[in-house]
């Protein structure tokens, strides 16, 4: 028996949760004896995990107005690529992983262009639950959704009452992270010495954070630097093409930081304190127990349209905040985000016992709320008995 699945998602974690699902594909398919194709949109981390890349997304990702133009382009021509190959390749199943616009633009065509046996599994599901405009993402979301794969039980719960098929799988990074190096095997590894206070910077997944994160998060670090003598830096690459503007950074502050092209996520483990941009980096901390800051910034006209234009208002951003709707980590957005600010919490979360440990308690509530090992697995036995429903319906 022989199977095509083909997959959508975009920017650094897509790529990455989409690796974790198409390991997990392989694996099931091999033990059900069932030949499976698997083609996809995503980055460099997928195509390693046997996924046929029609084209790289990893490094076009963005969030914001003005910070999208520039890859509206590239995005579209992509999506015309995408959309010949699945008329000349029809897959039985497509699985979509956050990327909202993309993703809610060819849901949207397979179900409209495609026969209705085919399957779209939506694994992942953008935040519109938390932070929707209005409901037409959501309804979009619902309406192109066979079934939904949710990670949240919040996001689970959310996209039920709206009458949607779906089903709680955990977050993959409880995978991931089954067998990460502790704190001082990473430590070892990296050759960290007892004395030192290890900071992890991460300033970027997309190239706008480099613009408006970086400078403000290192201009942070330099003041941590002449506060706290002990203090050296760790900056895990998240992509190559973001080497030499982080290095030029690391000289232009002064900073003793030290730039990690592989074993990043012993950087993480390592670490005593993290500042880190608003993402899936953070809750990959969390459950490593780290303890951290995290910042959000965009275009100031775009924070302005949000706001007063749009009606732009969310309980929470990260997502260690958004497991149970809860403050755990401190979140600096936009104007707050300050280099002030920044030392200011980071000296907290440093030096003050009661608040590391208030949030480790935090994270350790938070870690039974994302479910247990084998999120992936769960995610690939759904899609395998989608696929296995979907052949006996006959095709219109």
């Amino acid at each position: 028996m022989n199977r095509k699945i083909f997959i959508s998602t975009g920017e650094v974690s897509g790529d990455l949760q989409g690796a974790l699902l198409i390991e997990a594909l392989y694996q099931q398919a091999r033990t059900l004896d069932i030949s499976l194709e698997i083609a996809a949109t995503g980055g460099d981390r997928m195509a390693a995990a046997g996924a046929n890349l029609l084209g790289n997304t990893s490094d076009v990702g963005s969030v914001g107005l003005l910070e999208s133009l520039p890859f509206v382009l590239p995005a579209w021509q992509l999506q015309r690529r995408v959309r010949r190959y699945l008329q000349e390749n029809p897959p039985d199943l497509v699985v979509l992983i956050d990327y909202m616009g993309p993703n809610l633009d060819l849901g949207t065509y397979i179900k409209a262009e495609f026969p209705p046996h085919i399957p779209v599994v939506y694994y992942i599901a953008p935040q519109a639950w938390v932070w929707s405009l209005s409901d037409r993402n959501t309804q979009t979301i619902a309406r192109i959704s066979d079934r939904l794969l949710a990670i949240f039980p919040e996001e689970a719960r959310f996209f039920e009452k709206r009458g949607v098929s779906v089903s709680w799988v955990g977050h993959p990074l409880v995978d991931l992270l089954e067998n990460a190096s502790d704190r001082q095997q990473a430590r070892d590894k990296l050759g960290i010495a007892a004395d030192t206070l290890a900071i992890a910077l991460l300033p970027a997944s997309r190239h706008q954070e480099l613009k408006y994160l970086m400078p403000v998060m290192f201009e942070a670090a330099r003041q941590l630097q002449e506060q706290i003598p002990q203090v050296e830096f760790w900056i895990p690459l998240s992509l190559e093409t973001y080497r030499s503007s982080i290095e030029r950074a690391i000289a232009d502050y002064g900073l003793r930081g030290t730039l990690v092209g592989e074993g990043t996520r012993d950087v993480l483990a390592a670490a005593d304190l993290a500042i880190a941009k608003s993402g899936t980096v953070n809750l990959e901390l969390a459950l490593l127990g780290v303890p951290q800051v995290v910042l959000y910034r965009v275009h100031p006209v775009t924070a302005w349209i949000a706001r007063k234009v749009l009606g732009f208002d969310i309980p929470f951003m990260s997502p260690p905040n958004l497991v149970e709707m809860k403050s755990i980590v401190p979140e600096l957005l936009q104007e707050e985000a300050t280099a002030e600010n920044i030392v200011a919490e980071s000296r907290e979360l440093l030096f003050n016992r009661d608040r590391r440990e208030r949030m480790q308690a935090d994270y350790q509530q938070m870690q039974q709320a994302v479910g247990s090992v084998g999120a992936a697995n769960r995610a690939a036995r759904e899609i395998f008995e989608l696929l296995a429903a979907s052949s006996s319906e006959p095709e219109m």
